[in-house]
């Protein structure tokens, strides 16, 4: 008998890779910027974050992903126009393809008027705080959440929209 073709339960034990495409939707309300503590690794702090699904647009991933990781609705929502590529961090690489070793993401951001209390997803959350600018640019993990927490509020402190913010060079 010759390679008889995979049935359905050999395609279901197919790995199931995560797509390298993300969103990062940074929020905040005046200078207090929100952060929240990933379940594992222990101690890694971020602003929303998540990957597409398949078939789903950059926008319907931020509106998502806000919703599910913090329960706020994603009313004046904004794409920053910014898009960062950067290697895979080695805690997650396990949910990409082997030949996948960067991802790219988009940046969004949400401006609300007061700081307000989140509902975390427990599996994948394990505490959320609003922090100052330089505290939370001092607390979170990734450079380029870092960086897009700096422009938003050197954009946002610019327009006036909020108080000028002390921002580092």
């Amino acid at each position: 008998m010759s390679n008889p073709e995979p049935g359905r339960a050999d395609l279901d034990r197919r790995p199931c890779y995560k797509q390298p495409r993300s969103v990062l939707v940074v929020v905040h309300a005046g200078e207090q910027f929100l952060l929240l503590e990933r379940r594992e690794p222990a101690g890694y702090w971020q602003s929303v974050t998540g990957s597409l699904l398949a078939g789903e647009d950059w926008q319907a991933a931020a509106r998502r992903e806000l919703f599910e990781e913090t329960g706020l609705p994603a009313d004046g929502l904004h794409d920053s126009g910014v898009v960062n590529r950067y290697a895979i961090h080695p805690a997650w690489r396990h949910r990409y393809a082997p030949d996948v070793l960067e991802n790219e993401e988009y940046v969004f951001w949400l401006s609300l008027p007061a700081p307000v209390a989140v509902t975390l997803d427990p599996c994948e959350h394990v505490q959320a705080c609003w922090l100052p600018l330089m505290e939370a640019l001092a607390r979170v993990s990734s450079d380029s959440n870092r960086a897009a927490i700096a422009m938003e509020a050197r954009i946002y402190s610019e327009k006036g929209l909020c108080p000028p913010l002390p921002l580092a060079g």
